[in-house]
């Protein structure tokens, strides 16, 4: 029965609240949900292997009791639709291409997946940090100091609480999948301390677009992301091998998470990385936030060793012939990332051979 739940998608799912009737597996909702819930104030053993389960058969689930307040959400949200209803040229003024750290905000269309244009408008933020003089290596020039609007001059302390609290839910996650897969719970911590290179993309999708492309299919080549979609908002879709594409509306008050390509090579392919896309045929304008939770730029994740049992069931790293190598350096993933999806930035600061190191 708890397999069948984790493989089937659109079967009834765990609800949010904890006073419904229950079955031998936990609550279960009248309400059918595109992923399952996972409530991460759960018992730590039933967390864990619900955990294990989730992120090997889908790769995706929403997730509650992380402890994020609706106000802050609230908040961040509200900073969200002020900084895209300023003027043109007040968000021009911290344009992405002026930033040798791929910091700053982006036009419609100013980005690009698989080749093809995004029809969205963001701005990226990442942890405010003196740049690297003369980086070792290309991926440390991704370090450095954000691009602010001085027109919303609360919204460097709304990103800083907002990173600092779902940085801790990302660390919570993962000790909880490292115990799950029968390493230490602190094996991925040396891997995150100091310097973690987390990304916060603050995205407006529009109601009218010149493609349907949101974003191109992709996989996140990272660690862990966890997205605060609007509320009432459609467009995300992800790839089911059985069913083809499946839409993922939000659930009041919890995160959509998925796993990144370096935490599927980090458990040999145990955990799985899925294809996702934000499809905007009839989605309507919406904001999205999604937080990229990844390690130091230099770090590599170990990678685990696997009890008997479970290692008999990893399948191998998957392939992507689109995006060639994936690095164990999440900073040269990183930097191959930004060099594609944004050429104007790279060609700007003279990054374009850097594609190649």
């Amino acid at each position: 029965m708890m397999a069948t739940r984790y493989r089937l998608w659109f079967t009834p799912i765990r609800t949010l609240a904890g006073s419904e009737p229950r079955d031998e597996d936990g609550p279960v909702s009248t309400v059918q949900t595109a992923l399952p819930v996972i409530d991460l104030r759960e018992e730590p053993a039933a967390l864990r292997d619900r955990l294990r389960r989730v992120a090997r058969d889908v790769g995706f689930f929403y997730l509650t009791g992380h402890g994020v307040s609706d106000d802050l959400t609230g908040r961040l949200l509200d900073a969200a639709r002020r900084f895209f209803a300023l003027p043109q040229p007040d968000k021009d003024a911290v344009a992405m291409v002026g930033s040798p750290h791929f910091r700053g905000y982006t036009r419609l269309g100013g980005e690009l997946t698989g080749g093809q244009v995004d029809w969205r408008e963001q701005i990226d933020i990442g942890p405010e940090r003196t740049p690297i003089p003369d980086p070792a290596e290309p991926y440390l020039r991704l370090q450095g100091p954000n691009q602010w609007p001085p027109a919303l001059p609360e919204l460097p302390a709304i990103i800083a609480e907002w990173d600092a609290a779902l940085a801790q839910v990302g660390r919570k996650l993962l000790r909880q999948w490292a115990a799950a897969l029968g390493s230490a719970e602190d094996v991925f911590d040396a891997a995150f301390a100091e310097v973690p290179a987390t990304l916060i993309k603050v995205v407006r999708y529009p109601r009218h677009a010149q493609s349907p492309q949101g974003v191109g299919a992709h996989r996140d080549a990272g660690v862990l992301t966890l997205l605060l979609a609007e509320p009432g908002s459609h467009g995300l879709e992800v790839r089911d091998p059985g069913a083809g594409w499946v839409e993922v509306p939000p659930v009041d008050g919890a995160f959509i998470v998925n796993i990144g390509e370096m935490l599927e090579i980090a458990t040999g392919g145990y955990l799985r990385a899925t294809e996702h896309r934000v499809n905007l045929a009839d989605a309507g304008e919406r904001i999205s936030v999604p937080y990229f939770f990844n390690p130091r730029l230099d770090a590599r994740l170990p990678v685990l060793t696997l009890p008997a049992e479970l290692a008999a069931d990893a399948r191998g790293i998957s392939t992507d012939p689109a995006n060639e190598q994936i690095f164990p350096v999440y900073g040269r993933n990183a930097w191959k990332s930004r060099l594609r999806a944004h050429p104007d930035v790279a060609a700007a600061h003279g990054y374009v051979e850097g594609l190649r190191r």
